[in-house]
């Protein structure tokens, strides 16, 4: 992109502010910016570029147009251009169907995105970390158990809870434990990172990539089905990861809420920064106080 081009507009669906819709050469462009002090260093716009051209002919994913790194000592910011898709958030689509109780809508699109989830399970990698380089060399992460992680995020909650926390940890820890490998995970697979032709109903890009990692198999299926609740889209997600992944239905979904806690803990640890942080923070204690990963506060 030149430094003539058109102002970029914002797009929804993201609580960073960092990711805009632009223009490059007449064509649509998407241009995600980095703080010159990311936390993820200045590796992060390559890091995400080599992720996309890793999964590139597997997954529906923008091609990679341009990369910068960002340069603290100037105050620049980073910036990752890729190319435009079409297609409708993901989310919506799905809070349409399920207002329209839309089943077969719901069970084609559930198929579609557990495939996905299942694709993503199938990448191989040695062993979990965060990517570190454009090479996408592993680091090590501060933590990996679940139980000692989640003792130190939620300092706010009164002790009784914590001590229910730790038992819903440990149980989902002996599970995940039963795992052994790694695989490429998306990080934030959630519809809204989804765009989805509506008619169709087939995914046409999978899209935000800044939390990819090498981690556990049920980790995007978690993602998948932390809000998203409907009967007929949960069990056509399932069936899809399966039908690839193999596995007993009712053991992947409780592998996926298992996996999931890592997640739901970070979250809750940000209530009152966003809606999402808000939601997860009423879940987890919902799972936590029923001592179940099932447990569900919203209604249908």
């Amino acid at each position: 992109m030149s430094e003539s081009a058109p102002s970029m507009t914002p797009l929804a669906g993201g609580h960073s502010g960092r990711t805009f819709l632009g223009e490059a050469g007449g064509e649509r462009v998407v241009v995600r910016l980095y703080a010159p002090d990311d936390a993820r260093g200045e590796h992060a716009p390559e890091v995400d570029r080599s992720v996309l051209h890793l999964v590139s002919g597997l997954l529906p994913v923008p091609e990679v147009l341009e990369v910068r790194r960002p340069l603290a000592a100037e105050g620049t910011p980073g910036l990752l251009v890729t190319s435009f898709l079409p297609g409708e958030r993901g989310d919506v689509v799905v809070e349409r169907l399920a207002l329209d109780d839309d089943v077969d809508g719901l069970q084609r699109l559930g198929r579609a995105l557990g495939a996905v989830a299942a694709g993503l399970a199938g990448m191989p990698m040695l062993r979990p970390g965060p990517f570190v380089d454009a090479d996408l060399g592993l680091g090590r992460f501060p933590d990996d158990d679940l139980v000692a992680w989640a003792a130190t995020r939620l300092p706010g909650w009164p002790e009784p809870r914590r001590r229910a926390l730790s038992r819903v940890c440990r149980e989902a820890q002996d599970l995940l434990d039963g795992v052994g490998r790694a695989c490429l995970v998306h990080g934030d697979l959630n519809p809204k990172n989804v765009l989805v032709d509506p008619a169709s109903l087939e995914v046409t890009a999978v899209l935000d990539w800044e939390y990819a990692h090498a981690g556990h198999p049920w980790t995007d299926l978690g993602n998948l089905l932390r809000f998203e609740r409907h009967p007929a889209y949960v069990s056509a997600v399932l069936d899809a990861w399966v039908s690839l992944r193999g596995g007993e239905v009712a053991t992947v979904l409780d592998g996926a809420r298992a996996a999931d806690l890592w997640a739901l803990v970070d979250l809750a640890a940000k209530a009152g920064e966003n809606p999402v942080a808000d939601r997860a923070d009423e879940l987890l204690r919902a799972i936590v106080d029923a001592g179940d990963v099932h447990a569900w506060p919203f209604g249908r």
